[in-house]
């Protein structure tokens, strides 16, 4: 079966508009070779051509055609959200964990350690599972030191 063809047809606004991404300040690598290549897509070059001369993959400029053409503009630049895993800790649980580290280390200890920390969320069935590392990226968000 054929490839689908996504003929990119830019406005004299959309087209300025990338004109003033690409000329702009910091943008991102990825945006700008998007705006690179809905600009020569416009101009009629092919998938291969815009491939070659913005050293990427004809199928990475297929989809950018893709999404420009079935959703704009904006949704040809940008990029999705990514889903990622799911937070460890919610604002409540970071709460307990930033409550627990201002509280008295255990008996025998002088301070809290990540490690004591996680070990006592998951005690206090906080969480089910957490590392220290999880600990220290969620204290050092919160501007909490441990020292």
């Amino acid at each position: 079966m054929a490839k689908k063809i996504y003929v990119v047809d830019l406005t004299d606004e959309e087209r300025a508009s990338l004109d003033k991404l690409i000329r702009g300040g910091t943008t991102s690598a990825r945006k700008l070779r998007r705006a690179h290549t809905l600009l020569l897509a416009d101009e009629g070059k092919t998938d291969r051509e815009i491939a070659a001369a913005l050293h990427t993959s004809p199928s990475t400029v297929h989809r950018t055609r893709r999404r420009f053409v079935e959703g704009g503009l904006d949704r040809a630049l940008n990029e999705d959200p990514r889903p990622g895993a799911r937070r460890k800790l919610d604002e409540k649980g970071e709460a307990v964990l930033e409550t627990l580290a201002r509280s008295e280390p255990p008996a025998g200890r002088q301070r809290w350690t990540l490690q004591l920390l996680a070990d006592r969320l998951v005690e206090m069935k906080v969480v089910e599972e957490i590392s220290s590392e999880t600990v220290r990226k969620v204290l050092k968000k919160n501007g909490f030191s441990l020292g």
